[in-house]
């Protein structure tokens, strides 16, 4: 049963897209209702599948010497992420019905949506590291197609460039250190790495330790990576909920906590994960505070609530990071489909141009009021529990000036917050915009959302004991929820980070106040617009990347026999190379 579960998980999604496409854009209506149906089936299959959690692979096929034995777990890492993807991918979809009305190419948008959440799901649920490369590169494939899909608009074509050639950066870490590990251990297998890490040598690890820091640095847009992530908002607003809160992102920070225990002890490599979480929380939560773009806003906070992540991963904070990364699952997708509705309705991503719709918009204002208490880390909410375990861990196991760093970076989170509530659904409107309030479909995938985000905190102890009777090797604490909340209530890092929340939100309430305070930070503020100099780096290296791509266009010569022949040649030639080194 189990195996046919993990199965469907993956395979519902795919065949759904495989159906979508093979219907074409004439049907638009059936079109909406077979996405609907295999994507709420799929994460029907990936709920279910959790009462099977097991740490040993349930499927095998050997697939030959070369590539290995092909494996399939679904430990509390695996089936936790699957849920994630398809549930949150699920209402993802159901939103589109009412976003997506009257846009053209509908058959490609739900193909690749579904291909993607099905990707997502193999690449968390396998367990050998050449089918995580390829479910890696299979989810970068499926971003750069649905950040581009206006592929009319100039903007979007190059966001899908960008992230596809800086996330390719990190899948160069991730093959190297498969493959180094592959030479050294004769296996693909994850739990071969675990067992026998130390039959590795220290400086081959520390090369796959730092490869794989890379490639999740990249896939999750960390320092030095984070640019690629705000312009990939070109994507319709579904796609950035889908890749903000339930696939792409996640996979770095997935990729860090599943590999832990093997490079824990790796010589500046867990001090290096802090660093770079630190450095991606600040700088993404000070861009925050100056950015216009109601979508670019929620972009930067990804970016810096992944840092969060990766910082607790760094500290030792395996079940905080993905306890965060559960409740950002749902806050931020809360967020990013509020901001969807407002932006169909107002026909802008302005907020400069907005002021006073919550009156106008009172489901979408109550429930993206509810996502953003989360974002803040206010009490009742899930992200409040969840970054708790964060700082407390960061508390425990990581240095004290990257604890008071991050401390800081709450209070900027809070300030920020309000301050994008506060333009969008309050004061005096800006310019007329005859908006209107959700509509039907999207209320049905906010509603719930909103309501998750006030109880997922209570499932603390069944995930923690997920976590912990599935991956042996990460030696994970027994806690329930209520010692969870006992933990947090009684920690002085809780309280020490409200006192720093409730700055942050004078700051905002305030702010007239302290003009001379922003005055005396205007280059601050001029130097985070220009994303601290690292969007022209980023910028310098995708240029470069295209046009090297153009100087080898001479090489396509039009014929197609001509372009088959080299692809074969090309794949030989890799296979050759492959068997000799088996």
């Amino acid at each position: 049963m189990a195996a046919t579960l993990l199965l469907l998980t993956i395979a519902i999604p795919w065949a759904g897209a495989l159906i979508i496409w093979l219907i074409g854009d004439e049907y638009t209506k059936l079109l909406h209702g077979v996405a609907v149906a295999f994507s709420v089936a799929a994460g029907i299959a990936a709920l279910l599948l959790i009462p099977y959690a097991t740490g040993a692979p349930i499927i095998s096929v050997d697939a030959g010497p070369v590539f290995g034995v092909f494996t399939f777990a679904p430990d509390g890492l695996g089936v936790f992420l699957s849920a994630v993807a398809t549930v949150i991918g699920s209402l993802a979809v159901i939103f589109s019905v009412d976003y997506m009305k009257g846009e053209g190419q509908i058959a490609r948008y739900y193909a690749f949506v579904l291909f993607f959440i099905g990707s997502m799901t193999g690449l968390v649920l396998t367990t050998n590291l050449l089918l995580i490369f390829v479910f890696w590169e299979l989810t970068a494939l499926c971003s750069y197609a649905l950040i581009a899909f206006h592929n009319d608009d100039p903007k979007a074509v190059a966001g899908g460039m960008k992230a596809l050639i800086i996330t390719q950066f990190g899948g160069v870490g991730l093959l190297l250190g498969a493959l180094l590990i592959r030479s050294y251990l004769g296996s693909y297998e994850l739990n071969d790495l675990l067992a026998n890490v130390d039959k590795i040598p220290a400086s081959v690890l520390s090369v796959a330790a730092f490869g794989f820091l890379a490639a999740a640095a990249a896939k999750s847009a960390q320092f030095p990576f984070q640019t690629w992530l705000p312009d990939a908002m070109e994507a319709p607003t579904p796609i950035s909920a889908l890749i903000h809160a339930a696939t792409m992102v996640n996979a770095g920070v997935y990729l860090l906590a599943r590999f832990y225990p093997a490079f824990k002890d790796v010589p500046g490599w867990t001090l290096t994960v802090v660093i770079v979480g630190m450095l991606s929380a600040l700088l993404a939560a000070i861009m925050a505070t100056v950015a216009t773009d109601l979508k670019r806003v929620l972009a930067y906070s990804t970016v810096s609530q992944l840092g969060f992540m990766v910082y607790a991963v760094g500290t030792g904070g395996i079940f905080a990071s993905q306890f965060h990364l559960f409740s950002h699952s749902v806050f931020k997708a809360l967020l990013f489909l509020g901001a969807g509705a407002v932006i169909h309705a107002a026909g802008t991503r302005d907020m400069r141009e907005m002021g006073g719709l919550g009156k106008k918009m009172p489901v979408v204002r109550n429930v993206f009021i509810l996502g953003s208490l989360a974002l803040a880390g206010l009490p009742i909410m899930n992200g409040f529990w969840s970054k708790e375990l964060v700082l407390e861990s960061g508390l425990k196991g990581g240095p004290i000036w990257a604890f008071v760093i991050m401390l800081t970076v709450a209070g900027i989170t809070a300030f920020y917050t309000f301050r994008c509530v506060n333009l969008v659904f309050y004061g005096e409107p800006r310019k007329e915009l005859h908006v209107h309030d959700a509509g039907p479909f999207m209320k049905t995938a906010l509603i719930p959302l909103a309501a998750l985000s006030l109880v997922t905190w209570l499932a603390a102890g069944p995930f923690a004991d997920l976590l912990k009777n599935t991956l042996p090797h990460h030696e994970l604490e027994h806690i329930t929820t209520m010692e969870m909340v006992e933990e947090v209530v009684m920690a002085p890092a809780t309280w020490i980070a409200m006192i720093v929340i409730a700055i942050g939100l004078v700051c905002w309430w305030q702010r007239d106040r302290l003009t001379g305070v922003a005055n005396s930070l205007k280059g601050l503020a001029k130097a985070a617009t220009d994303s601290f100099g690292f969007e022209a780096i980023n910028r310098g290296v995708v240029n470069g990347v295209q046009s090297s791509a153009e100087s080898l266009r001479v090489t396509q010569t039009g014929v197609l026999n001509w372009n088959i022949a080299s692809i074969l040649i090309g794949l030989i030639a890799v296979l050759v190379i492959l068997v000799m080194g088996a």
